[in-house]
């Protein structure tokens, strides 16, 4: 007899007991081919395996340049940079609001010197380097060119990418500085310097992952990434750029939680969904058709509780981006519930990809999957529930709007409730937290960031200004000021400045003055 219990995936949908080919349409076209649900390339990991980062960056940039090359000794191919929240936000680390939270969650840069620092011994040509930064992304992609210059770099070779994904930061994330609109136009400014200077560039990561880790479902996650996608392409459009050449350098960055099959379907829903999304909007090149995604696995699945746990976690996730057909991939340490991963938790992490690689047989074809009665029906699933959601913000006038109204804000915190609420209820079983607990103690060693930080970068930052030209600076600072009111390309007068060893927080402020700060 069948059982009567209904079983419904995180985002609501109702899993039933037994799938069977009447309840699938199969995707007809072939991995490489419109829309791309099976995968953007022909041959996926058999001709090439995703990118195995691991996200680091801590303290100062001579720290964190040490972790970068045990990283890429240890068989890492792509840095992936954390910033600390000064950074992030505009601020140089003497700065008073920027106390207690120097090279806390990420590392702190103040000029084109920590930049230097931070790549010492490291060939950017060699390597693709993807930096999670949005409001300061010009300032940093700007610091980073210029340490290209200097390193004899050719910039039409140099790839990464710069996370640049501002509307996530005003929904889910808050580390903004500028009004919306500023904001995007910071964005094309970008967008445009990049399709002729730095044509390897991702321009933009647009993240759902962030989202996701603010409380959303997967459904959400995907329709309001997909949403902010397109208000991104239609801001290009305006500016007479063309969507066939842009639209190539357009990343995305999805989370990955424990529901293998709802996180598989989600990425090949989002595939099919985007390749739709940017027909429509006139790309007749099937490359600027193509989502291509990194993914980083779900730090709010991490639990404090038996931390050991979360190695399995991150195993579960890895396979549900893998089999999902990520282009690459950062995989979290067991013990980030606790603090910044130590050393011996990043090389598991790192380790976890490589034995899914190495050892699993899920990369041997493309889409193994594929066809599977429940995968194709939780896909279509997936994909209507989340086209009710962009239509939605669509008819609200898009995802500049809808956030402005505090819709996907409010419906983020709604589903964070409600989640929470099916835990605290017993509903929904995490191992070790509401079932399967033990009396414990937590014997895992932490990773602590000392305050004295500050104090060092403070130091370097007086030298540096002692030691560099001041009347160039101002002569650069006003430039900014200029180019910002007359709406001319900023990031040419951005690297000049950087060059001239003009300060993140100096760049920062000067655009401050023209645009305000967002509140």
């Amino acid at each position: 007899m069948p059982t009567e219990k209904k079983i419904f995936t995180d985002s609501g949908i109702e899993i039933k007991e037994l799938y069977q080919s009447t309840d699938i349409q199969p995707a007809i076209e072939m991995p490489g081919e419109f829309p791309f649900t099976r995968g953007v390339q022909p041959d996926m990991y058999r001709g090439k395996l995703w990118t195995m980062r691991q996200y680091a960056g801590f303290s100062t940039a001579e720290e964190s340049n040490k972790r970068y090359h045990y990283l890429l000794s240890q068989g890492v191919s792509g840095l992936s940079v954390a910033f600390d929240l000064p950074t992030q936000i505009g601020y140089d680390s003497d700065h008073e609001l920027a106390d207690g939270e120097v090279g806390k969650v990420g590392v702190a840069i103040d000029s084109l010197e920590d930049m230097e620092t931070l790549f010492d011994g490291i060939k950017v040509e060699e390597i693709t380097t993807s930096m999670t930064i949005n409001a300061t992304g010009f300032i940093l992609l700007a610091l980073y060119v210029a340490l290209a210059k200097k390193q004899g770099a050719d910039l039409q070779k140099i790839s990464g990418t710069i996370q640049n994904d501002i509307l996530k930061e005003y929904a889910a994330r808050g580390t903004y500085i500028y009004p919306p609109k500023a904001s995007m136009r910071i964005i094309t400014d970008i967008f445009e310097w990049c399709t002729n200077e730095l044509p390897k560039w991702n321009t933009i990561s647009i993240s759902g992952y962030h989202i996701r880790e603010a409380g959303s479902t997967a459904v959400q996650e995907i329709a309001f990434t997909l949403s902010n996608g397109k208000a991104y392409v239609l801001a290009a459009l305006q500016k007479g750029m063309d969507i066939n050449i842009f639209g190539k350098r357009l990343s995305f960055f999805f989370n990955a939680h424990n529901n293998l099959f709802e996180e598989v379907a989600k990425f090949r829903a989002a595939r099919r969904m985007w390749a739709i999304i940017m027909k429509e909007l006139g790309a007749t090149d099937p490359k600027a058709m193509m989502l291509r995604f990194h993914t980083q696995t779900g730090g709010a699945t991490l639990t404090a509780q038996q931390p050991l746990n979360n190695v399995i976690r991150v195993a579960i996730q890895t396979l549900a981006a893998v089999l999902g057909g990520t282009q690459s991939l950062h995989t979290n340490g067991y013990d980030e519930a606790l603090s910044l991963p130590t050393e011996q938790a990043a090389m598991i992490a790192l380790r976890t990809q490589q034995i899914v690689a190495f050892e699993s047989g899920a990369p041997d074809t493309v889409d193994p999957l594929a066809g599977s009665y429940f995968i194709e029906s939780l896909t279509n699933e997936v994909e209507e529930s989340a086209k009710k959601i962009i239509e939605q913000i669509d008819a609200m006038g898009g995802s500049v709007t809808a956030i402005e109204q505090g819709f996907m804000q409010d419906e983020i915190a709604r589903s964070a409730y409600e989640y929470q609420r099916t835990i605290e209820t017993g509903d929904k079983i995490i191992v070790g937290v509401n079932k399967f607990q033990t009396e414990e103690q937590n014997t895992t060693p932490g990773f602590k960031i000392d305050d004295s930080i500050r104090e060092v970068q403070c130091n370097k930052l007086k030298i540096l200004k002692a030691k560099r030209d001041n009347q160039k600076v101002k002569h650069c600072l006003l430039q900014i000021k200029q180019a910002a009111i007359n709406n001319t390309n900023l990031m040419p007068v951005v690297i000049e400045a950087v060059e001239n060893y003009c300060t993140l927080g100096e760049i920062a402020d000067e655009l401050r003055k023209v645009f305000g700060e967002h509140k």
